[in-house]
């Protein structure tokens, strides 16, 4: 796996990248340019859509960024529910062919669709999050999850009264298990003696397990009455429902992809919100777009860690430094990553 130094440069950096709040549902589409030779970056969304305060709208701030600075259209399409591979196929294959130029799938889940489309539009350059997917004009935008997360279990082993925190997964599958590998080995190597409480919400996303915030406020009621006091959600829209049951019982969550203390739409519950891990989704997007606007179209895997500043822990809640220890531990362990001193796990 390589990383492209000029990462360091393009990226906008997860403190920096301001997120843009919008409704779910519909697809969108911003003018700039006058003909499709000024058609800018195109973005297809996962599961939850945008509007999830997480993930996709961490996409959307990155299309938004490049929209503004490069002055050229763009668009955002939402999924359908249900929808198959086909249906991915069609709609990246119909953004390219409107002259769309980078077309990104956000989300693992798109990395079949890109395979099989990508040959077929050799002058279009197309990125894929969270999967890696070969091919002369794609680009794999991947991200060291599992560093975020591990910041995140310290700052909940600092943060912790019960010495009893938990994790809720959207799906149980590879990409959530590096957050919470991450995460409990931050917690132990923090303070052994916190528990951790993990817990699973579906086994497929078809089942609801990133947009169903009802099931994600059930599993944290469930960890809450056994004691969790600090709750990180790896899980999409559904996170929404773990930060609502933290808030009403005055315990910690932890947000993550986004600084979800920030959300508009979380605000009634912002004080609860102690940190989130930010993965610079948002900056992922505006790196790719702005490769391809200089005509040196970065391609193969793009890897966002600690190092370049693609993944990290927001620090925008007060409270944040005011919990004994915690940010000297965070900073600790996050020099101790990049310099190689702690490996963190992946599952």
């Amino acid at each position: 796996m390589r990383r492209i130094s000029k990462l360091t440069r393009v990226a906008v950096g997860v403190a920096s990248l301001g997120l843009v709040a919008t409704a779910c549902g519909g697809t969108s589409s911003d003018s700039g340019g006058s003909d499709s030779s000024d058609r800018g970056v195109a973005i297809a969304y996962d599961v939850g859509g945008k509007g999830d305060q997480s993930f996709n709208d961490a996409a959307y701030s990155g299309l938004t960024k490049a929209k503004d600075e490069f002055g050229y259209k763009t668009a955002d399409i939402e999924p359908t529910e249900g929808e198959t591979n086909a249906d991915k196929e069609q709609r990246l294959a119909s953004l390219a062919k409107q002259g769309y130029n980078p077309v990104i799938g956000v989300g693992f889940a798109y990395g079949p669709a890109i395979e099989t489309v990508a040959p077929k539009y050799p002058d279009t350059t197309f990125g894929i999050v969270d999967s890696v997917v070969e091919g002369k004009n794609v680009a794999s935008l991947v991200f060291a999850e599992e560093q975020a997360s591990y910041l995140a279990g310290v700052a909940a082993a600092k943060a912790t009264k019960s010495n009893v925190v938990g994790f809720v997964g959207g799906v149980d599958i590879p990409l959530i298990h590096k957050f919470e590998a991450g995460y409990e080995q931050g917690v132990k190597d923090t303070n052994p003696k916190v528990k951790v409480l993990s817990q699973y919400l579906t086994q497929t996303a078809e089942e609801g397990g990133f947009s169903s915030p009802d099931k994600g406020k059930a599993a944290a009621e469930g960890q809450i009455e056994k004691k969790a006091d600090v709750l990180y959600a790896a899980a999409g829209l559904s996170g929404q429902g773990v930060i609502e049951a933290a808030a009403k019982a005055k315990v910690w969550a932890i947000g993550v992809d986004s600084d979800q203390y920030k959300q508009a739409a979380l605000a009634p519950y912002k004080d609860y919100i102690l940190t989130s891990a930010l993965k610079d989704v948002g900056g992922a997007v505006y790196a790719l777009s702005k490769s391809v606007h200089d005509d040196k179209p970065l391609t193969g895997t793009q890897t966002f860690d600690l190092e370049v500043n693609g993944v990290g822990l927001s620090e925008s809640n007060p409270e944040y430094a005011k919990v004994p220890g915690l940010e000297e531990a965070v900073n600790e362990a996050k020099q101790k990553i990049i310099d190689g001193e702690i490996k963190v796990n992946t599952e």
